[in-house]
């Protein structure tokens, strides 16, 4: 995958590993939740998740380079049909979420990917607010 080129389930998990590495800590429950959303969502029916390390070794050349992150945004944009976007938000949120903490580094990437995605602000909220109810703990 050295030209970078996307399909769009490899850029719906390119924005999970993303969101996974923004901390510069890949966490064991945030691995678990990539593997948990690329076996169960409809979006990757026909994926093939071996295609997940290759995916990661190209987020992790992208996050080499300065402008590594609005790079990723651009193959993202290029791959994934607009109706997408949404859900590239919400699963990146899902990510984020799942070990409980979100760090200052992950909102600042959801934030920008936000921004980059034009993920309506109050749509971003909503979904937002909902992964933080599925990850909420007793």
């Amino acid at each position: 995958m050295t030209d970078h080129a996307l399909s769009p389930e490899d850029a719906l998990v390119a924005v999970m590993v993303a969101v996974s590495v923004s901390d510069e800590a890949i966490r064991t429950a945030e691995l678990v939740k990539i593997d948990q959303i690329v076996n169960h969502l409809p979006v990757f029916a026909a994926y093939d998740a071996d295609r997940t390390r290759s995916v990661a070794q190209t987020v992790f050349e992208l996050f080499e380079d300065e402008d590594g992150l609005d790079a990723l945004f651009g193959l993202v944009r290029e791959a994934l049909p607009e109706k997408l976007y949404e859900t590239a938000y919400a699963i990146a949120c899902d990510v984020a979420a799942a070990d409980g903490a979100l760090q200052q580094t992950e909102l600042r990437f959801l934030e920008e990917m936000r921004h980059a995605l034009n993920v309506d602000r109050l749509h971003a909220a909503a979904i937002e607010r909902g992964a933080r109810a599925r990850h909420m703990t007793l």
